[in-house]
């Protein structure tokens, strides 16, 4: 009898110890981060980036390139380039799943060779001399996905996307300048401009959504 009691005290102790953790582990924990991921809601839900008609666009955290058709206008800025994996691929634009390293270091030849075909590429985009391109045009940065540039590549594109975009090249400079932050804290990093939101300023939408 002594037994069976002892035995059925362990039980219920083990039991009670399960409940106990049940409740705190999967109940109250899960729901206190989910609280708290409230907070920033659109940070918890991707940071989504939206276009006037309230469609999204992208997320505001990653640098994709909107791309247009071969051999149509071309009205807008670019970010960095992800990555590339072959000669073919030097600005590998587009798709987030470019974003890989190259596992290059800086006395690759064939980074070296990446670096020189992308500067002939953006130079002959952007109309200008090979070299007036920035470093960040020709290189990825470390996440590879980034979404900010810097005001030089800006710069270097003003003319285009305001040509492309019927503006002049003071209004589209206006326009970087709003999307352009300064260094974290005053100090941290260097300045850069948000080109996805920049893109959406100037009129990027998302294809085939017009839900509000």
């Amino acid at each position: 009898m002594r037994t069976a009691m002892s035995y059925l005290r362990q039980v219920w102790a083990g039991a009670s110890v399960l409940l106990v953790l049940t409740v705190i582990l999967g109940v109250a924990y899960p729901a206190g981060v989910w609280a708290v991921s409230r907070l920033d809601s659109a940070s918890a839900e991707g940071s989504p980036l939206r276009d006037s008609a309230g469609c999204v666009v992208g997320s505001s955290l990653l640098g994709v390139d909107p791309q247009v058709p071969a051999g149509e206008p071309d009205p807008y800025f670019h970010t960095r380039v992800v990555g590339s994996v072959s000669a073919e691929d030097a600005m590998a634009p587009g798709s987030p799943a470019a974003g890989l390293p190259t596992n290059q270091g800086p006395s690759s030849q064939a980074l070296a060779g990446f670096v020189e075909q992308r500067r002939a590429l953006v130079a002959a985009r952007e109309s200008v001399p090979p070299e007036t391109v920035p470093a960040d045009a020709l290189t990825g940065s470390g996440s590879g996905l980034d979404p900010q540039i810097s005001p030089a590549y800006a710069e270097l594109q003003v003319a285009r996307v305001a040509r492309e975009n019927g503006m002049s090249p003071e209004t589209v400079r206006g326009l970087v300048a709003e999307h352009t932050a300064g260094r974290q804290l005053g100090f941290l990093g260097e300045e850069g401009v948000h080109v996805p939101a920049l893109n959406v300023a100037l009129g990027l939408t998302a294809p085939g959504c017009t839900t509000r």
